[in-house]
């Protein structure tokens, strides 16, 4: 059987939203079993320090995954690069407002990084992928985008998007060579999640304490899922060469309701 270095060394990954978060620990994972990693997202000084974390195997490159000229011509400048493992983490929580309160801005804004992005870094990518017959794609969906969660509409309907446009995209690139496959990620602890307690705090009157505790008791395992934990099923899709269309729930039981 294949280990992770087998499957990943040597290759090149490009993860968008390196800078930090899962993108970051994402990044760091694959560059430890042997990838050279392309770091792309919309701050040099974040990707920097991801980058040094890595060391020679990395290359930063500043990107707007939500502007198809950005992504435009970070595509002419990568020209060099053979890319054959695409990761789409860049995204965005917006607003926590129930539907009524949510503006079209707000809206907008997180269709466009999340589904657009994800659109826009296939559509740039995945032509050389095909011309090789082979490749692989991951994109970060959420168990929020499966299962209810009240006040968070834009962002759960988005990832239901990113879960529908893998599991089609898988079957028109399938037969020529390249996986499209997804991980849903639960809460993940970190900044991220703080400051969602915080703005569901301030909807609801509890406190930010109150509103994590709330959130974790759907878990079955009580406690949201960590950055490493991601990276390591991130890297564990790539090892599982009969995957295809499919979707990883790494949520430690969370039953979003």
């Amino acid at each position: 059987m294949k280990t992770p270095d087998d499957v990943v060394g040597g290759r090149t990954a490009l993860v968008t939203g390196a800078g930090n978060g899962l993108g970051r620990a994402i990044a760091l994972a694959l560059a430890g079993h042997g990838a050279r990693v392309v770091l792309v997202g919309r701050g040099e000084d974040t990707l920097n320090e991801t980058a040094a974390m890595i060391g020679p195997r990395s290359r930063v490159a500043t990107c707007d995954v939500s502007d198809p000229d950005s992504v435009g011509t970070l595509a002419r400048d990568l020209s060099g690069e053979s890319i054959s493992i695409l990761i789409n983490n860049a995204g965005i929580a917006g607003p926590v407002a129930d539907l009524t309160a949510v503006q079209p801005q707000e809206w907008d804004e997180v269709f466009a990084v999340n589904v657009r992005g994800t659109y826009l870094m296939c559509r740039a990518f995945l032509p050389p992928m095909l011309e090789r017959g082979s490749g692989d794609v991951v994109n970060i969906a959420s168990v929020s985008g499966k299962r209810p969660l009240p006040g968070r509409t834009p962002y759960t309907a988005s990832k239901m998007a990113v879960l529908g446009l893998t599991t089609t995209l898988a079957h028109e690139v399938g037969p020529r060579g390249v996986m499209v496959n997804s991980v849903s990620p639960g809460p993940v602890a970190g900044p991220r999640m703080e400051r969602n307690f915080a703005r569901e705090a301030e909807r609801s009157g509890a406190t930010p304490a109150q509103a994590e505790a709330d959130f974790v008791s759907r878990a079955a395992l009580r406690r949201m899922v960590t950055e490493e934990e991601v990276a390591t099923a991130a890297v564990a899709v790539l090892c599982m060469p009969g995957l295809c269309g499919a979707d990883i729930d790494l949520s430690a039981g969370m039953i979003a309701r």
